[in-house]
């Protein structure tokens, strides 16, 4: 058994839990933020055999896509203040950690 941990973007989060769901998946789902944009993210947990981590690690590709935003970010210097310089950045897709599960006991 696995331990599949994906933070996702919160733009894509009611698709995947749609689709994970339809799938026969199970998950806890997590509000989080973070920490270069402070924007909000989905972190799920969910416990999965071993022969089907391949299908949850394909819903999760095909559901978070990878987008461009334009994002302010101020230079951090000690002495005055500096305009924000606007950045074009990647956000979305998913990060997703894949962890052995030594026991597993449902109460």
């Amino acid at each position: 058994m696995k331990l599949i941990v994906a933070i996702i973007n919160s733009d894509d989060s009611q698709t995947v839990l749609s689709e994970i769901t339809k799938a026969g998946f199970y998950a806890t789902k997590l509000s989080t933020t973070g920490g270069f944009l402070r924007a909000g993210n989905l972190t799920l947990l969910m416990g999965v055999e071993d022969d089907k981590v391949d299908t949850l690690l394909e819903i999760l590709r095909t559901n978070c896509r990878k987008r461009e935003e334009i994002t302010s970010v101020s230079p951090a210097f000690e002495s005055g203040v500096m305009p924000a310089i606007p950045v074009q950045i990647t956000v979305g897709g998913a990060t997703v950690f894949v962890l052995d599960v030594e026991q597993f006991h449902k109460m």
